[in-house]
C-alpha cells in the first residue's frame, strides 16, 4: 500500500485559499492509495471554532469528497465539525468514490492552547479500512497518550495515522513520540504536520512514516510537498507473530 503525506503551508482561516493551494500541490493525479492532510486542514489550529464548523454537508467537506472522487484515491482530512451543538477537533477518512467511512473526533483537546474551551471532546476509537487494512485514527496532542494507542493495537490496527498543528518549539517531541507509538505497538505510523505560520506558532512539518520496528521511511523536510511511502504490511503480522507484544499487553 502506498501511503502519502500532504505538508502544507495553510493560510489562517483561509478554506477558499487553502483549498486552491491543495489543487495546486496535487497537480496531476497521485499515484498513492492513501492521502493524508495535516489537522483542521483548511483554517489551521483556530479557536473560533464557532465561525469555521461546519456539518456533514458543508463545503469544506464537499470539497474533499469530490477531491477523492477525481483523484480515486483515499483521503484522511482534518476539519471542525458540528453535530448537535457541539463543535469537534475531527478527522474523516474519504474513500476512492468520496464516501464517508469514519469520523473521529479529538479524545484529547489540547487544553494548553485553550482548545479544550472551544472544541468538545471525545471518548471513542475509531477504526477504518483502507483496501481492506485496518487503519486508526487520531489528532495531533492525542500522541502524547501512549495508552490510547494501546486499545488500537489489541483491536490489530496496522497502520495508526495522526494529523497534527505541531509547533517547532516542541518538534522532537513529535518525532520521538512517532517512533515510540510504533515500536510499542508494532504498526506503522504516519504522522503528517503543516509548515508556515498561524497568529501564535511556527510550524517545521517533518511529517514522517516509521515501521512497526521504528525504523524511519521518510521524514519531510520543511517545505510543501507530498512525500510517499510503500508500505509492506506482511511485516507488521510478522513482528507481531515473532515478537508477541500485542498478545501480552495487559490493560489494567
Amino acid at each position: 500500500m502506498k501511503v502519502s503525506l500532504v505538508q502544507f503551508s495553510p493560510e489562517w482561516e483561509n478554506p477558499e485559499v487553502n483549498t486552491r493551494k491543495i489543487d495546486e500541490l496535487m497537480g496531476n493525479q497521485i499515484d498513492s492509495d492513501l492521502l493524508i492532510f495535516p489537522e483542521l486542514t483548511l483554517t489551521g489550529f483556530t479557536m473560533n471554532s464557532h465561525l469555521f464548523a461546519e456539518e456533514i454537508d458543508g463545503i469544506s467537506i464537499q470539497y474533499f469528497i469530490e477531491l477523492a472522487r477525481k483523484n480515486k484515491i483515499n483521503i484522511i482530512a482534518g476539519f471542525i465539525e458540528k453535530y448537535e451543538n457541539k463543535l469537534f477537533n475531527t478527522a474523516i477518512h474519504f474513500d476512492r468514490s468520496g464516501l464517508i467511512c469514519a469520523r473521529y473526533r479529538k479524545i484529547h483537546p489540547y487544553s494548553y492552547a485553550g482548545e479544550d474551551k472551544y472544541y468538545n471532546d471525545s471518548r471513542e476509537i475509531v477504526i477504518t479500512k483502507v483496501d481492506g487494512k485496518l487503519v486508526g485514527l487520531s489528532i495531533c496532542y492525542d500522541l502524547r497518550f501512549p495508552e490510547l494507542f494501546r486499545f488500537y493495537a489489541k483491536k490489530n490496527v496496522e497502520i495508526m495515522v495522526n494529523i497534527a498543528n505541531w509547533p517547532e518549539a516542541r518538534i522532537h517531541h513529535w518525532t520521538h513520540f512517532l517512533k515510540s507509538r510504533a515500536i510499542e505497538n508494532l504498526f506503522y505510523m504516519a504522522g503528517c504536520n503543516r509548515i508556515g505560520e498561524d497568529p501564535q506558532n511556527i510550524y517545521t512539518g517533518n511529517s514522517a512514516i516509521y515501521d512497526p520496528m521504528g525504523n524511519n521511511l521518510v521524514t519531510a523536510p520543511d517545505k510543501e510537498g507530498i512525500f510517499t511511502m510503500e508500505f509492506d504490511l506482511e511485516k507488521v503480522k510478522e513482528y507481531r507473530d515473532k515478537f508477541g507484544f500485542i498478545r501480552d499487553i495487559r490493560l489494567i
